[in-house]
């Protein structure tokens, strides 16, 4: 099995795990973005590191506000569907589609992170592993 299907297969595994969503508000999505919760669970084999799952609906035209993550979150974004233009701080803007990934490292700063089409919606499920006792997954830039 490539990388890629073992993503594709941990990720599937995430949204069908069943955990109640939590929904952030307008003001933490900003931009029209809903952004909720799929699954959050202690990684066993590694104390003191947590797995949390959050999916982002991008409505056409909608994006997130630019942002930092949180110190300790290493991310793996898929784009279940549609186009996600995005930039994390010291690279260049890119449009990722349907099936593709990208990772940021920890403490990354987010410029943007918006769907690419402005008639269609897109939607993004963002994979962290993060210290289990952390702050915010994102700070809103101020």
């Amino acid at each position: 099995m490539t990388l890629g299907n073992k993503l594709t297969c941990l990720c599937a595994a995430v949204l069908l795990a069943g955990a109640a969503p939590l929904t952030a508000t307008a003001a933490d999505a900003g931009g029209g973005a809903q952004i909720a919760q799929r699954f959050n669970h202690p990684i066993s084999n590694i104390p003191g590191k947590s797995l949390i799952a959050v999916e982002v609906d991008y409505p056409a035209g909608g994006k997130s506000a630019p942002h930092h993550h949180a110190g300790s979150a290493f991310i793996m974004a898929y784009v279940i569907s549609g186009a996600i233009r995005t930039q994390v701080a010291g690279q260049p803007v890119h449009v990722y589609r349907a099936g593709q990934t990208w990772y940021e490292d920890p403490g990354a700063h987010h410029l943007i992170s918006e769907n690419a089409s402005k008639t269609k919606p897109a939607k993004l499920l963002a994979v962290f592993v993060v210290d289990t006792k952390h702050g915010p997954l994102t700070t809103p830039d101020k």
